[in-house]
């Protein structure tokens, strides 16, 4: 496979080199770190000379995969009724059909139901990434979710998420293959986020000149820890900290209002603001003083805390999940137990208080650790690996030899 960046070549292990035809499911392209993987891995494909196919309910990411060279078919796969489901066998089966397809790779539970059977209909390869964690309080929900790991190759985002798919559902682990979520250098670089960019946002936001910026980045959900970072800046004490809360309200107007009131009973209403929106992330990070990720549940990953680190920013993120694998305790970040607030206000003291030589050395080496570990060019890489695998694994499927 060629090192060169976005020059992905799938290779067998006989050195024959494969352009199959791949068709990645997922319910709809509307954001998130599963569509933003599923573009990047759509480009890959078509870079490496394969026929790239996506199949979604659509969405505004559809755009993304035009760019990337690759063909979007709108099904409904965001719908979780039985018959819809049923139906939606037959429209991937022949879609697999008639595009050729070698490789239906499936990216959630509700479409990778049909797809499994059209793939298997068809002779297809069927591949998976399991994203998340998923819950178990049921029998029926652990069948449900067993779907993601009956892939002849199971991709977990973490090895947070390998041990947790092998733990509960006792997948052999020769099957797993742990591809972490890349980091897009050409967006997360300090070096390319111009002053204007950050002077811009500065403006929209209102940000005061002379305040320290504590960023939280994260939807509005209880387990992502808004409130724990709030009590931690009770206990922190500062008047020269502009906290920001940044995070879209889905459906979640109780909690929001809960926060609110939260702040007003700190009397932190001059410190912390939500927001709910923010076209450009890069100059967010690199606004900011430090990127806090408080959740109170384990992340699958932790996309914000990699990509805070590949701008080289400072970290605080809890000592769980996929924060274990993307930051080096006490040299690019810190890590502080879950729901812990005084921890968390020691580590943002610790955070803030970093002088200008100690914040540029903290951050070459989250700069560094990024860069050689969590990158999109390595996340296709390995992608492309995976496919090459399942199409050597047996027989070839339809791909055609490069010459």
């Amino acid at each position: 496979m060629s090192d060169e960046p976005g020059q992905v070549t799938i290779e067998s292990t006989a050195a024959k080199a494969y352009r199959p035809a791949v068709l990645q499911v997922l319910p709809r392209l509307v954001s998130g770190g599963v569509e933003r993987g599923t573009a990047d891995i759509a480009a890959a494909v078509a870079r490496a000379g394969g026929r790239s196919l996506v199949a979604s309910a659509g969405g505004p990411m559809v755009r993304l995969i035009d760019r990337a060279g690759a063909r979007h078919i709108t099904l409904p796969l965001d719908s979780k009724n039985p018959f819809v489901m049923r139906a939606n066998v037959h429209r991937l089966a022949r879609l697999i059909s008639d595009h050729g397809v070698d490789i239906v790779h499936a990216r959630s539970r509700a479409p990778a139901w049909s797809a499994e059977a059209a793939a298997r209909l068809e002779g297809a390869h069927f591949v998976t990434t399991v994203h998340g964690t998923y819950s178990t309080h049921s029998v029926l929900k652990r069948l449900y979710n067993k779907v993601m790991t009956r892939g002849e190759r199971v991709i977990a985002i973490s090895n947070f998420i390998a041990s947790q798919i092998q733990e509960t559902y006792h997948v052999a682990p020769e099957k797993i293959r742990v591809i972490h979520r890349g980091v897009d250098l050409a967006e997360f670089d300090p070096l390319r986020v111009t002053d204007e960019r950050m002077i811009h946002l500065a403006g929209v936001w209102q940000l005061p000149d002379d305040m320290k910026i504590i960023l939280l980045p994260g939807r509005l959900s209880r387990w992502k820890g808004q409130r724990v970072l709030i009590e931690a800046l009770e206990r922190l004490g500062r008047r020269d900290v502009s906290c920001l809360l940044l995070g879209a309200n889905r459906g979640q107007g109780g909690y929001q209002r809960s926060i609110e009131a939260q702040i007003k009973r700190a009397r932190l209403q001059d410190v912390v603001r939500i927001l709910d929106h923010c076209p450009d992330m890069a100059a967010a990070y690199k606004l900011s003083d430090v990127v806090v990720s408080a959740s109170t549940r384990p992340e699958a990953f932790g996309r914000v805390v990699a990509e805070a680190q590949a701008m080289g920013r400072p970290v605080v993120a809890t000592d769980h999940g996929g924060a274990l694998e993307t930051v080096i305790r006490d040299e690019t970040g810190w890590l502080v137990p879950p729901g812990d607030p005084d921890a968390l206000a020691a580590a943002l003291e610790e955070a803030l208080s970093l002088d200008g030589a100690a914040r540029e050395r903290l951050a070459q080496r989250a700069m560094a650790h990024i860069r050689q570990h969590f990158t999109n060019d390595e996340m296709c890489r390995k992608t492309l690996a995976v496919y090459a695998e399942v199409m050597n694994s047996g027989d070839a499927g339809k791909g055609t030899a490069a010459p």
